[in-house]
């Protein structure tokens, strides 16, 4: 079996480096003990946190820099004569009309004044049932969303799709448990003072301080009605495909029939994601105070619309969600909010100039190429799995041959000729693009699947993997180092971007994406004892990470089982692509010797740890613990690495050592 180097095939193994930067390391910390403190600690020294940030680690240094090089692209777009209606013109328009902080303090509430003076005249439960699609058309979204994805039961096809949303606060626990009554308390004086800054309560004439009250109240049923994040995991819960009739039936006051037809769309069937939770809203709109209601949609519209209006509501918003949620205390640079608009409103049409100036072809070619090695590794990985029998073992492999790659950029790009931008204001021309990608989206119910589509930008740093069309998709915007080094000796790519490749893979046989088959189709392709074999295995996972303590005070640990998915995904891509990189070895493509005192398989390691370090503030910790289906950075190295048998002896981990873990308490999956 054959590895195709991944660095060109012209350079001399004398001009590689190790990929290790001696800087990033803290040689006082012992790797023996703490990894993740040896591998990162000088970068962190060396990029301390700063006031703009929760968290700081390689992923934003790089997104940062990304950054950074569209604001070059971006800023010579805004200070040219562009065409009329081109994308360039559109583009520059709304980047100017976002920087022109003197026209927006002078508008202040006026662009929310429409929407503020149309929900305070409403009289009757029929005119709020009525104004939901066109809420969710704009942006806001009270109670629902309304998307476009794929029929589990024959993922070739799109369906409609409505799941639940509307909690200001994000998730459900904020609402119910006591150990958030600080996090309720301060988002009480968010909506006091966003409202105050709106003109609802003179509407209406009712204080803002009782009208955030009313939101509360009625953002507390509807958090007790959702379904609990971990239950939302398992993809068999969120797939209940019903009739119109039955979901009329279900849940009345919906009165989806005419919802759909309000957004132009014909349906007979479509897939009520959460119909207990759709029952209870049913039940809320037609017994809560209708003027609890109303203020309910009021601040759907001011929360969507804050970030756009004045800096009134700019800074009551960071005060919340910027430093409350997230311990950060300075707003970043208005250029780059600007910025991160103009990617939400034409992200493919700025990611066309990205890769056409950043990433050039021979770096797709041997993004590929490096992917196609990874798929090897993992077929050998799958054929020697011993807790899988050989029925399992054959589809197992017929999904890895059928997953779909996409590299750096689409091969066609998204039309914008279509969305209007003008110099009116900030929010308006947020809100047509929002209407715009509303109606890009509706478009696509109840037509064929296109798997030519990509699910992020090219400039993303991140990747993904699409259980429903199968595919593995890694942007231009990550192929960068520290995860792509093409002058790097490949032991240290196959521990950073390599683990990312098979990180991606194994999400389509993690216990979500194992229960799909090779065509995205919602499908139970495993034996019973083999899929008995994988839950006790990746229990040993869960159980884990939830032995893990993040923080001392307050006492927080990791959740295995919300973030079990990732936990397999880090697992399975380090097995993986450190099989891939052994294969290289062995075929002579990297250097076998020692390169900055540092083995191949030590270089591997230090490379994939290298990928998490980063500095966090304790509220973003405790944010992302309750939110984030990722195990936080630390505890992706330290929490990961004593499970991988060739990392213990990489580093010669005895029994007495902090990262030991005796090998029948280590997880054996992928």
């Amino acid at each position: 079996m054959s590895l195709v180097l991944l660095t060109a095939c012209s350079q001399k193994k004398a001009e590689l480096t190790s990929g290790i930067n001696p800087d990033n390391l803290d040689k006082t910390a012992n790797p023996v003990e703490n990894f993740y403190q040896y591998s990162c600690g000088g970068w962190m020294a060396n990029h301390p946190l700063d006031a703009e940030h929760a968290r700081y680690g390689t992923f934003d240094k790089l997104y940062e820099d990304n950054q950074e090089q569209m604001k070059s692209l971006i800023d010579s777009l805004a200070a040219a004569q562009n065409e009329k209606g081109s994308i360039a013109d559109k583009i520059a328009t709304l980047y100017n009309v976002g920087m022109d902080t003197v026209t927006i303090e002078k508008q202040g509430a006026e662009p929310i004044k429409p929407f503020m003076q149309e929900i305070a005249g409403f009289k009757t439960r029929d005119e709020l049932i009525k104004a939901l699609p066109e809420l969710h058309h704009q942006g806001a979204y009270p109670f629902f969303v309304l998307f476009s994805e794929a029929d589990m039961s024959n993922a070739a096809m799109q369906i409609g799709w409505i799941y639940q949303t509307g909690l200001g606060m994000g998730d459900r626990d904020y609402y119910l448990k006591d150990e958030n009554k600080d996090i309720r308390k301060a988002y009480m004086e968010l909506l006091n003072k966003q409202f105050s800054n709106s003109g609802y309560p003179e509407l209406v004439t009712i204080p803002a301080n009782v009208l955030a009250e009313m939101v509360m109240s009625t953002e507390t049923k509807i958090a007790k009605a959702q379904i609990d994040k971990l239950l939302l995991r398992n993809p068999m819960e969120t797939f209940h495909k019903m009739s119109l009739a039955d979901a009329e039936k279900d849940a009345p006051n919906i009165h989806y029939g005419n919802y759909f037809k309000s957004l132009g769309l014909e349906i007979d069937t479509f897939n009520n994601a959460m119909p207990t939770y759709m029952k209870a809203v049913s039940d809320l709109l037609s017994t809560e105070n209708i003027e609890n209601l109303k203020a309910y949609y009021a601040w759907q519209v001011i929360n969507g619309s804050a970030a756009y209006l004045s800096e009134d509501f700019v800074n009551a918003n960071f005060a919340f969600y910027g430093t409350t949620m997230s311990g950060v205390t300075q707003q970043r640079p208005r250029w780059k909010r600007v910025q991160n608009a103009v990617n939400g409103a034409m992200g493919e049409a700025v990611g066309q100039m990205y890769v056409a100036k950043y990433f050039p072809q021979t770096a797709k070619d041997r993004m590929i190429t490096l992917v196609n090695n990874l798929k090897e590794a993992f077929a050998q990985r799958i054929s020697d799995a011993t807790w899988m029998e050989q029925q399992t073992k054959d589809l197992a492999h017929e999904k890895l041959n059928a997953i779909l790659v996409k590299v750096g950029y689409p091969d066609k790009w998204r039309d914008y000729s279509n969305l209007e931008i003008k110099n009116d204001s900030y929010l308006a021309n947020i809100i047509r693009s929002n209407t715009f990608d509303m109606d890009y989206m509706l478009s696509k119910i109840n037509k064929p699947t296109d798997k030519s589509e990509w699910g992020m930008t090219p400039q993303t740093v991140n990747a993904y993997y699409n259980p429903t069309t199968n595919e593995i998709c890694f942007p231009a915007g990550i192929l960068q180092p520290p995860f792509f080094d093409m002058n790097a000796d490949d032991a240290a790519n196959y521990g950073a971007i390599g683990v990312v490749i098979g990180h991606e893979m194994t999400h389509g046989f993690d216990d979500q994406g194992r229960q799909y088959d090779k065509d995205g189709n919602l499908n139970n392709w495993w034996l019973e004892s083999d899929a008995d074999n994988f839950k006790n295995n990746a229990q040993v996972l869960v159980d884990w990470f939830n032995g893990i303590k993040v923080l001392d005070d307050p006492e927080t640990y990791g959740n295995g089982a919300y973030t079990l998915g990732e936990n397999i995904a880090d697992n399975g891509g380090l097995h993986i692509s450190y099989k891939a990189m052994q294969i290289a070895k062995d075929n002579g493509q990297i250097n076998k010797g020692e390169m900055d005192g540092f083995t191949p398989e030590q270089r591997f390691f230090l490379a994939y740890a290298n990928v998490w370090a980063s500095n966090i503030t304790k509220e973003q910790i405790i944010n992302l613990t309750n939110n984030d289906v990722h195990s936080l950075g630390k505890w992706r190295v330290n929490g990961t690495l004593p499970h991988i048998t060739e990392f213990i002896d990489a580093f010669n981990i005895q029994e007495d050592n902090a990262m030991w873990l005796a090998p029948e308490k280590r997880a054996k999956l992928w």
